[in-house]
């Protein structure tokens, strides 16, 4: 028989707001929600500290970090999947979607993308098997459009590998995230170094590529989410056009919409809102693009993805419960919103039946400070 924990003492951050009491937790699931302060023998104080969901992430470049430290440095895989696998256990991120990219292009001076996904794809998923990763790892494929390979590499997966999202990115310089060729000139210049002469050169190559095969590696995204059985998402929605496209291929969710404009149309539209936490921390988006605060106090803003930052995702929940003046609400977004958007029912609550990813945390200065992470009611951080 399975030994129940049971955590007491703790400010418990359920749907309808905050209540003081005590959780246990067998075989993985919770199994008993109590309200009230009674300490039974053998429980754990958690001295009047939040008690969450684990945060359920969809969107983050972190592994892609780990492999990719540098423009022209490759890391070695497994070691770098049980390092991003630990750092997301330690910022309280218990299930996560790895984002990894599909479709390549050419590119001199570190420029261009080579092909990994599937055998990354490989290798997550056997350590995952193997049992050597703390938390719960799906697969998010970010589908380039404006790619050479995308569609060969699309055929390289099917519906036993786990793929739980299929993003449609276009990353064709002037349009969308890169709207502004001036914020494009000096993200890639910043990050690649290029002289004026290749910037221009890189930026003409890929326009024509973008118009070349857009139609085409759209479709071949929306076919491969249906067979792969994936939640389609939308990326950099900018205009009400785009967002009129998003739908019509049977978008939710929409991932970092760079305009209120385009927000407004997805809600018109029921498709979800997803903003980067970075967004909300800063105050405003790296490439110019709309504030998620200025979205979230329109209630335009439905999910939080840590996006490039791990340790973002809680503290920016923290902040959005500042601005509606709800906690609850606020921990929604990292949480049982985005279990909601990926289709998991099983998380993203705390609730009697459901897995045991727990957060545990108290606020310092308004900085959340994390005391104990939970994957299926393993101890992991």
């Amino acid at each position: 028989m399975p030994e129940t924990v049971t955590l007491a003492n703790a400010r418990l951050i359920l749907p309808g707001g905050l209540v003081d009491g005590r959780l246990s937790f067998a075989g993985g699931e919770i199994v008993d929600i109590s309200p009230g302060t009674h300490m039974p023998a053998g429980a754990i104080d958690c001295e009047g500290d939040m008690l969450s969901p684990g945060l359920v992430e969809l969107h983050t470049d972190n592994l892609e970090r780990h492999i990719r430290p540098r423009p022209s440095a490759h890391w070695p895989h497994k070691p770098a999947i049980v390092a991003h696998d630990a750092e997301l256990a330690a910022c309280g991120i218990t299930t996560v979607f790895d984002a990894i990219r599909v479709g390549s292009t050419e590119g001199k001076g570190g420029i261009g993308w080579s092909r990994y996904a599937r055998d990354l794809a490989d290798e997550v998923l056997a350590m995952r098997a193997s049992g050597a990763l703390k938390i719960s790892h799906h697969l998010h494929l970010r589908a380039e459009v404006c790619s050479h390979s995308l569609i060969e590499e699309l055929a390289q997966f099917g519906p036993e590998d786990r793929v739980g999202i299929v993003s449609i990115m276009d990353h064709t310089p002037g349009q969308r995230q890169f709207a502004d060729i001036g914020q494009y000139a000096t993200y890639m210049k910043g990050k690649h170094g290029l002289s004026n002469e290749v910037f221009d050169a890189h930026v003409a190559t890929r326009q024509a590529l973008g118009e070349r095969v857009r139609d085409t590696h759209e479709m071949a995204a929306v076919e491969a989410a249906q067979r792969f059985g994936a939640v389609l998402a939308s990326h950099d929605d900018t205009t009400l056009g785009h967002v009129v496209r998003s739908a019509a291929h049977g978008i939710r969710l929409a991932e970092f919409p760079t305009t209120e404009e385009a927000a407004r149309a997805c809600h018109q539209h029921a498709i979800a809102v997803m903003m980067g936490a970075p967004n909300l921390v800063r105050g405003g988006s790296h490439s110019g693009n709309v504030s998620a605060g200025d979205l979230a106090r329109a209630g335009l803003l439905d999910v939080v993805s840590s996006d490039y930052v791990p340790a973002a995702l809680l503290y920016s929940a923290v902040l959005l419960g500042d601005i509606w003046g709800d906690l609850a609400r606020a921990m929604a977004t990292v949480t049982s919103a985005p279990a909601h958007a990926a289709g998991l029912i099983d998380r993203g609550q705390l609730a009697e039946g459901l897995r045991a990813d727990l957060l545990r945390f108290r606020l310092v200065d308004g900085v959340p400070v994390l005391r104990g992470v939970w994957s299926a009611g393993n101890r992991v951080a």
